[in-house]
């Protein structure tokens, strides 16, 4: 009789595979980290600011922007993937927050949800760690993982330019590109070191994972992307150490 009620109660907590089907069909077309990204970073500027500011220095130190001397002295490395959700002033907020918006949303729907997470952060920890090895300012702010976007579509457009969709996604991102490195050339308060290592880090995260369905790419291909980011990003790390 223990038997029976230890069976029965098993099978009570089976899940039917229709089911589990069906709450994976519901998950990809109702679920998007593109919004959820986008809440986490208005919670935390308002939270910011009512902490004081978010243009405050010691104010986005306390809530993990990057900031060298905690890297190098006290090992905060977590300093390489929080400042991705942190923004100086309303107008980098909103200016971002429009901007994950747009590709954001293309670009998860093209490439599937748990790429899409893939890209983005580590995009932005690459970008951060760029800014790290060559700037000592403190920074913060989703452009790292925005340019990791821009760089995994012109990886798209490149290589998979057969996909009508990824071709025009290149060519609608190319100019932006462009202008945006221009402009942080010319505006010293713009951290081009974390966009440019943004750029270079989700194109050999794209090149690591691909999209959704690609059986062209091959292995090798898929490994040097991978082997590249490594290397990359322990240069990068190993410069910064370095002060």
């Amino acid at each position: 009789r223990g038997l029976g009620d230890v069976y029965k109660r098993q099978e009570m907590f089976k899940i039917n595979p229709w089911k589990l089907e069906r709450m994976k069909r519901n998950f990809n077309e109702n679920f998007s980290f593109t919004y959820l990204f986008l809440s986490i970073q208005a919670v935390l500027f308002i939270v910011m600011t009512l902490a004081g500011s978010s243009t405050n220095g010691q104010v986005l130190v306390n809530f993990g922007a990057k900031f060298n001397p905690y890297i190098i002295h006290q090992h905060e490395y977590y300093r390489f993937l929080t400042p991705i959700f942190l923004h100086i002033g309303l107008e980098h907020i909103l200016f971002n927050s429009v901007f994950l918006y747009m590709i954001g949303r293309q670009m998860e729907y093209e490439i599937g949800h748990w790429r899409f997470l893939v890209v983005y952060l580590l995009s932005g920890v690459m970008g951060n760690l760029a800014s790290f090895a060559f700037s000592s300012s403190i920074s913060a702010g989703a452009s790292t993982s925005l340019f990791g976007l821009m760089g995994a579509v012109v990886y798209l457009s490149r290589k998979h330019s057969y996909i009508r969709s990824f071709r025009q996604m290149g060519v609608q991102y190319a100019g932006l590109i462009i202008i945006n490195i221009a402009l942080g050339f010319i505006n010293s308060a713009v951290d081009n070191y974390g966009h440019l290592g943004g750029l270079v880090g989700g194109y050999l995260v794209m090149m690591a994972i691909s999209f959704r369905g690609d059986r062209l790419t091959k292995p090798a291909s898929r490994i040097a992307g991978i082997v590249a980011y490594i290397v990359v990003a322990f240069l990068l790390f190993t410069l910064g150490m370095k002060g």
